[in-house]
């Protein structure tokens, strides 16, 4: 596959013209549903939307209620959960074997974004089942260094593991997702261990932004962060 031909078969595009409408309604019925910074979503273009990851909800309520269909890599063990397995399917996610380097799904997340598309990642890797952040892992800095695309931070607050139990009781949870504005990460280069301290970092900043968009019991490993420091106090923003 070329890196810059990415092509979302027909039928693809029609489960997900049911899909969408299908899970925003659901969720709009389980729940009550807040969404802020719509206005910085870019018109058209490629671009990241990187998020949090407490649970399995965080993907269905971004992909449900986004205002287009963006393509979003997941980790590859959901595509063998029953249920789950179904939906991924028909969507047709990305899968991600985590902690492996895989040059096919790279180039597929790649030539995604070359295509113009909006690709869906959470930098932590895996679900946390705890509000709290955890460190990510480099792979968003890579994709976007190589991609050179602006990547779009996100939180999401109240798609903890207990959100179905709690709907289902008839609490109608609130869920959130709060969008920030667009970031372009410094390039990257140097010697091999320039670049990993480069993308561990640019991953940090990435995550940091997601953190001023969400409460401090979410903040978790980022709490502490100097660019949320910064914002605290009205100073200006690390480089």
């Amino acid at each position: 596959m070329s890196l810059d031909t990415y092509h979302v078969p027909l039928y693809i595009r029609f489960a997900r013209w049911i899909l969408r409408p299908t899970i925003r309604g659901l969720l709009l019925l389980l729940g009550r549903v807040e969404i802020t910074g719509m206005a910085n979503i870019p018109r058209d273009g490629p671009y990241l939307i990187a998020i949090n990851h407490v649970s399995l909800f965080e993907a269905p309520f971004i992909l449900s209620f986004w205002p287009v269909a963006p393509e979003a890599a997941g980790a590859s063990d959901i595509w063998h959960r029953p249920g789950q397995s179904i939906l991924v399917r028909l969507y047709a996610g990305i899968p991600v074997h985590r902690g492996e380097y895989d040059r096919k799904v790279i180039d597929k997340m790649l030539s995604a974004l070359r295509s113009g598309r909006p690709l869906l990642i959470a930098p932590e890797g895996t679900r946390s089942h705890t509000p709290g952040m955890r460190r990510a892992h480099p792979g968003v800095a890579y994709i976007m260094d190589r991609a050179r695309v602006p990547v779009l931070p996100v939180g999401i607050v109240g798609t903890t593991d207990d959100f179905l139990k709690r709907a289902l009781r008839g609490e109608r949870p609130l869920l959130e997702m709060h969008i920030g504005k667009s970031l372009e990460l410094p390039p990257i280069s140097g010697s091999a261990e320039k670049r990993r301290i480069a993308r561990y970092n640019n991953a940090d900043s990435v995550m940091a932004h997601i953190a001023t968009l969400l409460p401090p019991e979410y903040r978790g490993v980022y709490a502490d962060h100097p660019f949320l420091r910064t914002e605290a106090t009205g100073g200006d923003r690390p480089a």
